[in-house]
């Protein structure tokens, strides 16, 4: 993990996302249970592709704040903006990937 001196992009938004991630994670709960109770595969699927969506808008929320927060203001001042721009690239790329 990367250390930095200014609170993350997403510091507002910090309950909203924990909030979005715990329902994730109850989503994956459900999922183990269907499993373990031998649920039909197609609904289990249903249920993945749900969570997956889910964590893809997190992933998009916090990429929206890195965007907002910390490149815009590594341009203001004028501090490390090609560093910046090059994270978000990367971040996107390996959310594309995925």
């Amino acid at each position: 993990m990367t250390e930095h001196a200014h609170p993350p992009g997403y510091s507002s938004d910090k309950s909203a996302i924990l909030s979005r991630l715990r329902r994730v994670e109850g989503q994956i709960r459900g999922i183990e249970k269907m499993v373990d109770g031998d649920t039909y595969c197609i609904d289990v699927l249903t249920q993945v592709s749900a969570a997956t969506k889910a964590l893809q808008s997190v992933a998009l929320s916090l990429v929206n704040d890195h965007l907002g927060h910390c490149v815009r203001d590594a341009i203001s001042n004028g501090d490390n903006a090609d560093e910046k721009i090059a994270e978000a690239s990367a971040a996107i790329a390996r959310l594309v990937k995925s």
